[in-house]
């Protein structure tokens, strides 16, 4: 039975009875087969008895919240089962060792660079853009801190939205990027993508033997896992910026489809579902894997990256970030 992610959007309880794992609401009870979930997203008012979470961690099964705007809010996290004591002293040695930090930092940010670069001769709007992004690229190389590298990317990313704005219709322009609260429709979209896609990666990791409390790019902290926002860098151009822009080119997103709250703009319940819609459809897409030379789906090429740093960690292969051949 191949594992499938399950989000919950109702409000209700999600518990156990013997070896059966329920979710009861105003609906009635329902009862889900732990075998086939892979994890879990909860959008919904969502009460989790601790046998069900209990058997959860049994089963190794993460299980991700989400806020009432659809922002990521934290996991519970079964307790790992794969870590290597080897692997935990590279991934640390990595990040205290000032150059072998800023190696990979510097990837990470020129991964996510030409993934950009790639979006905009897709939807023709890179004029100039290359040639920026060269001289961008050179700072980067000879960037010697970590704000240094965070400097240059975000500069990337600046050029990389407004081009970006080229490509969108009327009505659905980022105009400036705006997280926290957005303030228009395409900024409300952009960051519902990128919430559910770190929430993706920290399930792909917990699948590894990498600590995801471990960085490079992004400071380490406490409460969240900032290795899935070090590799969010590469995936939010390839996967979650396509997506967004696919719904907005197509129609598929409306202006009835997201809502005016005191905090900005927000997505529906029905407009968290039709996005969510579509992103499992892009995840559950297969391509041909140059290396491997077989299909991979689009969700496992993020669990191929994390096995890719672990080869670099411990030395068995250089590091080269995933650039979007599809």
């Amino acid at each position: 039975m191949r594992k499938r992610s399950l989000t919950l959007f109702s409000d209700g309880n999600l518990i156990r009875r013997e070896n059966t794992l329920y979710f009861e609401n105003a609906n009635g009870k329902k009862p889900l087969a732990v075998e086939g979930i892979y994890d879990i997203y909860v959008y919904g008012h969502v009460n989790i008895s601790s046998q069900a979470l209990h058997f959860l961690a049994q089963k190794g099964i993460a299980v991700h919240f989400f806020n009432h705007y659809g922002h990521y809010d934290g996991s519970f996290y079964p307790k790992e089962k794969l870590h290597s004591g080897d692997l935990v002293i590279k991934q640390a040695e990595h990040y205290l060792s000032g150059e072998k930090r800023l190696k990979l930092a510097k990837l990470f940010v020129k991964g996510s660079a030409l993934n950009m670069e790639r979006n905009l001769k897709r939807w023709k709007v890179a004029d100039g853009f290359s040639e920026e992004l060269e001289e961008l690229l050179e700072e980067l190389e000879g960037a010697g801190k970590i704000t240094d590298v965070m400097n240059v990317e975000a500069r990337i990313r600046q050029e990389y939205y407004a081009r970006w704005d080229e490509h969108l219709p009327e009505g659905f322009r980022i105009v400036k990027r705006m997280r926290r609260p957005p303030g228009n429709e395409m900024n409300a979209l952009i960051s519902f993508l990128n919430s559910r896609l770190y929430a993706t990666i920290v399930s792909e990791l917990y699948n590894t033997q990498l600590v995801p409390t471990v960085s490079y790019l992004h400071e380490p902290g406490e409460r969240r896992f900032s290795l899935a926002l070090d590799l969010s860098e590469i995936f939010k151009p390839a996967i979650a910026d396509r997506i967004a822009t696919r719904l907005v080119k197509q129609r598929i997103m409306r202006k009835e489809h997201f809502r005016s709250d005191l905090n900005g703009v927000l997505l529906t319940k029905e407009g968290m579902k039709l996005v969510l819609e579509h992103y499992n459809r892009e995840l559950a897409k297969s391509v041909k894997h140059p290396e491997l030379k077989k299909n991979v789906t689009k969700q496992r090429l993020i669990r191929l990256e994390a096995y890719k740093l672990i080869k670099h960690l411990v030395r068995v292969k250089e590091y080269e970030p995933l650039v979007a051949w599809f």
